[in-house]
């Protein structure tokens, strides 16, 4: 099969699953879910076709696929091109993948919803978009899809119109990440101002070489960084990703686990060659990840919401990532990347198993003693709680441990941080695990507990296999393994950046710690898991003690369990006076004085011209008078000059 076809295939499929439902999901309810499930995995099978045929293991270079000459202006020339190549294949393999799951568990957990042909176009829709960001040859495509998954973000969450927290919630999603993708344009019209191209293979090429160019790259390289940060949720563009689930429970999932939020990470690797020239830059990726993955964390011990605290350890999640970036550890983070998309599409789907149980509870306070009627949920679910706080052997002990270690080659004080995290982490996820499954019952009397269909269990277990053994792609040697198949799996993309690092210490990629070190160093992680299960196990699940309401909290708890007022601080040092800027420019000079401006000259328009009318009179006698008197004005006027 030609690789024009196969990227066809895989790019496409989910857009006509799009488009079909769009036409018709209105008239065949029934068979949306599995129209758009089908063509969904009709990608993930090209994905993983393309994968075989590329030959990642063996091959060096990139296959440049090129459908059509899509804009031309001038010498500015961007074609509808993909870049297959290790990277681009790693994203396409999780966003197919894990996104056909979140498909078929949507079947059931959408079912009997009337708006569920629209629902199954946005979704494949969202799958489309994101496929075009990660197989983008340049800049402009990749910003097509972009803003594509930015649009996609606004129709899913706000999908439940007759909900105003959800039309809110997808407004504010929509306006952030508008926000910094401004910085994003200032990026890509930067580079192509630089390099002369928007290709990735050619900026890479031309931009390491020019010199004399070099002291415009930081700025090249914030503005790509302000336009990660925004996808990708991190201080202070986070505040719309808690606020998106008002969304569907599949949304959330493809959004935190597949989709969205990986979209930042992916442009960093993506423009690695870039970043790596600027370790200045990379030290305040790994400050604000550092920051993002602790201030999230804190937020979300005291969160109630079952889907909110997986929200903030989505945001906490890839603060982590963003530490591995900034200190060039790429491969470190996109391990991190996939065991995180395998273990969030796990608990996020998990929680939809519970809230469907459960007829849309969401509240933790009001569930608890589930695992005797859900039993598979409960059980994929505490697999997914131990992936996450990285309790071993389990995958996110893998990753997790690894930028970890790069953080403390880095600076020790970023190592400190991430244990507080991971501590931190441990704590807020075994309390929404005994809350909602162990202990006594506080389900509503009106409600009757039971397990999910087939079509939501399935999912649950396949990413459950997926959370405890996908860790296992990286094994450290200290640990007796030495399975270093990402490493050499992502070398050819990034041996380029790397061999342009100006860093004195060269980038944390490169460099490992000795056997004893890493093996202290995960003693600690381990330490800080066994600590917050303990502490929390002691002080609230012995006694079965419930959360309070978060307005309840008084002191310093205010803060987290209040956001730390964020949004707050937002909307009065910003939204509130833009808002009353606009308002004065709309009451006030648009319509006070421009209106009046305008509407003044117009009434002495219309004066003039009402006066002069009146001498169009059409009587021969009144033109005839009007030409006498005004032969004898200039005469007069000649006369009295003395002409």
């Amino acid at each position: 099969m030609s690789w024009e076809i196969l990227i066809s295939v895989l790019v496409f499929s989910p857009l006509l699953g799009s488009v079909l439902n769009a036409l018709f999901g209105r008239y065949w309810k029934s068979l949306s879910g599995p129209i758009g499930t089908l063509l969904s995995f009709v990608s993930f099978g090209a994905s993983v076709f393309a994968y075989l045929q590329f030959h990642p293991l063996e091959r060096q270079d990139a296959q440049i696929v090129t459908l059509f000459n899509w804009v031309q202006v001038g010498n500015f020339k961007a074609d509808l091109a993909y870049q297959v190549d290790q990277l681009s294949l790693f994203m396409a393999l999780i966003i197919t993948g894990i996104g056909s799951l979140i498909h078929l568990y949507s079947i059931g957990y959408m079912k009997g919803n009337p708006g569920i042909g629209r629902f199954f176009s946005y979704l494949n829709l969202f799958v489309f978009f994101m496929l075009h960001l990660v197989l983008a040859e340049n800049l402009v495509v990749l910003f097509f899809g972009w803003e594509g998954v930015g649009l996609c973000s606004y129709l899913l969450i706000g999908f439940d119109t007759h909900k105003e927290n959800a039309a809110q919630a997808s407004i504010k999603a929509f306006v952030t990440n508008r926000i910094a993708d401004l910085a994003m344009i200032g990026g890509i019209a930067l580079t192509y101002w630089l390099a002369g191209s928007i290709s990735f293979i050619t900026i890479s090429e031309s931009l390491p070489q020019a010199k004399f160019l070099l002291n415009a790259l930081p700025f090249v390289a914030i503005c790509f960084f302000i336009g990660a940060m925004g996808k990708s949720a991190q201080f202070p563009f986070h505040v719309w990703l808690p606020d998106a689930m008002a969304g569907p429970t599949p949304v959330s999932a493809l959004i935190h686990a597949a989709t969205m939020v990986t979209a930042g990470l992916f442009l960093i690797a993506r423009l690695n060659f870039i970043f790596i020239l600027v370790p200045k830059v990379g030290f305040w990726i790994v400050c604000i990840g550092t920051f993002t993955a602790f201030f999230a964390a804190t937020i979300g011990v005291y969160q109630n919401d079952i889907k909110k605290v997986l929200a903030y350890s989505t945001v906490s999640q890839l603060g982590y990532m963003f530490v591995a970036m900034g200190t060039g550890a790429y491969v470190a983070g996109l391990f991190h990347l996939l065991t995180h998309a395998f273990f969030k599409a796990l608990l996020f789907l998990g929680s939809g198993s519970v809230i469907h149980g459960l007829s849309d509870e969401q509240d933790l306070r009001r569930m608890g003693g589930l695992k005797s009627q859900m039993k598979i949920t409960w059980w994929t679910f505490l697999l997914g709680t131990l992936a996450i706080v990285g309790a071993p052997p389990f995958s996110g002990f893998f990753s997790k441990d690894l930028i970890l270690e790069k953080a403390f080659y880095f600076h020790p004080v970023f190592f400190g941080m991430g244990i507080a995290t991971a501590f931190l982490t441990t704590f807020y996820m075994f309390r929404l695990t005994f809350l909602a499954f162990t202990g006594k019952s506080r389900v509503s009397q009106h409600v009757h507990p039971h397990e999910s269909p087939w079509t939501m269990t399935l999912p649950l277990v396949i990413l459950a296999l997926g959370a405890a053994f996908s860790g296992y792609l990286l094994v450290p040697e200290s640990l007796g393994g030495g399975i270093d198949f990402l490493e050499k799996y992502f070398s050819p993309v990034f041996a380029k950046g790397l061999l342009y690092s100006t860093q004195q210490k060269g980038p944390a990629e490169v460099h490992h710690l000795s056997h004893e070190l890493e093996l202290l160093l995960a003693g600690f992680s381990l330490g800080a898991i066994l600590l917050g299960v303990g502490i929390y196990w002691f002080f609230f699940g012995k006694r079965e003690k419930l959360p309070s309401d978060e307005s309840s909290y008084t002191g310093w708890r205010i803060l987290p369990a209040n956001k730390y007022f964020i949004d707050e601080i937002f909307k009065n040092l910003l939204i509130g006076p833009i808002s009353a800027l606009s308002e004065f420019l709309s009451e006030v000079v648009e319509k006070r004085l421009i209106d009046r401006v305008l509407t003044g000259t117009g009434r002495i328009s219309g004066g003039v011209a009402s006066l002069l009318r009146r001498i169009q009179t059409g009587t021969v006698v009144d033109y005839a008078f009007l030409i006498v008197l005004g032969t004898v004005l200039i005469l007069s006027v000649f006369l009295w000059r003395g002409i």
